[in-house]
């Protein structure tokens, strides 16, 4: 991603090469996956004879819609509801009507930041109505999108020069900012007030998912470690420390698993409850981003290897690949769980459709 310094989740020279190991179905003849256990013994998984059939498990993603933003796309959401794609990149945010056929090009452009500055995420409100924006700026804003034309409602401004990552409450009242000073700041969004700030990470906070209906807290940071917060007492609960920096995460809507993407290439399940994990070796450089499904049966991660890999919740049997043509920095899978959505250094986005 350009205009990235050292305290910046992906350096130009980031990743390395991992060779592939374990089973494998389908397209693939060497192992990938592992299961490791409390011990650190690794071993190749034996995938089950339905790791790739039965309901809710995808067949295969097939290309829709090129989104030409025109800028590196570092930010991507797609809503539930009224089918549009929101890409970040340069400064602004564009929107997209994807659910008609033909060309696209954006119904809407939201400035956000000054014009060389990069959106580092976007994250729609839960009834679709309002976008949080974040990026290479201290403020994060707050856009309407009901009104006739998208327009600000409220700026929350901390006192860190970037922010990496957001996320949003289920019930919608509260915002969590990964910050570039490796703080994650609590936002109350109905008084647009800061009301707590969770100090940890001695680097930057790079990704952050939330789980536990609302009430645990996942970050990952430049300081190799993933770290869970009790957000209703308001301390740290646990800390994972790695060899490598944390790019992405995402935790499982409805198992104990927490999917972790490193910037040496490697894919970790980790068991939030108990000491196991699986590792998976199918990128071959650091891992950009990653989302789970809402059925919780699947995940996908991006490369900067140019990959969109989805995966079989936990054990990570590979469900299918797709390569674009640049790194693939940012993804979302739609609520329905049809569309997949990615940004890519080839500055457009990609919206697939979920073949099952």
């Amino acid at each position: 991603m350009p205009g990235r310094t050292k305290a910046s989740p992906c350096p130009p020279g980031c990743g390395g090469v991992v060779p592939r190991a374990g089973s494998c179905p389908g397209f693939l003849s060497r192992a990938y996956s592992f299961h490791v256990s409390a011990d650190g013994q690794m071993q190749p998984v034996p995938f089950p004879s339905d790791a790739l059939v039965g309901a809710g498990i995808p067949r295969h993603a097939r290309q829709l819609h090129t989104l030409a933003h025109g800028e590196v796309v570092c930010a991507v959401t797609i809503s539930g509801s009224t089918q549009h794609v929101y890409t970040g990149g340069k400064g602004c945010v564009k929107v997209w009507d994807v659910g008609q056929p033909g060309a696209k090009t954006p119904v809407a452009q939201l400035d956000c930041l000054n014009r060389d500055n990069y959106i580092r995420s976007c994250k729609l409100l839960p009834d679709g109505r309002s976008l949080i924006v974040g990026g290479e700026a201290s403020t994060l804003s707050i856009w309407d999108l009901a009104a006739p034309t998208p327009r600000i409602k409220a700026e929350l401004t901390s006192s860190a020069p970037a922010c990496y990552a957001l996320a949003v409450s289920p019930d919608a009242k509260v915002c969590f900012s990964c910050c570039s000073d490796g703080n994650i700041v609590v936002w109350d969004l109905q008084n647009q007030t800061m009301v707590r700030q969770f100090q940890g990470h001695t680097d930057g906070a790079s990704c952050i998912d939330i789980s536990d209906y609302g009430t645990r807290l996942w970050t990952g940071g430049l300081d190799n470690t993933v770290r869970c917060w009790d957000l209703r007492e308001g301390r740290q609960l646990q800390q994972h420390d790695f060899s490598s920096q944390i790019f992405s995460l995402g935790h499982c809507p409805n198992q104990d698993w927490l999917a972790v993407g490193m910037e040496s290439s490697n894919v970790e399940i980790l068991h939030v409850r108990k000491p196991e994990k699986y590792q998976l070796h199918l990128h071959e450089s650091c891992v950009l981003s990653l989302k789970f499904a809402s059925c919780g049966r699947w995940f996908v991660s991006t490369g900067k290897d140019n990959l969109l890999n989805a995966w079989r919740t936990p054990y990570g049997a590979s469900i299918f690949q797709s390569k674009e043509s640049s790194s693939v920095l940012s993804c979302d899978i739609s609520r329905n769980n049809k569309y997949i959505v990615t940004g890519s250094g080839d500055k457009k986005a990609t919206v697939y459709e979920v073949v099952y």
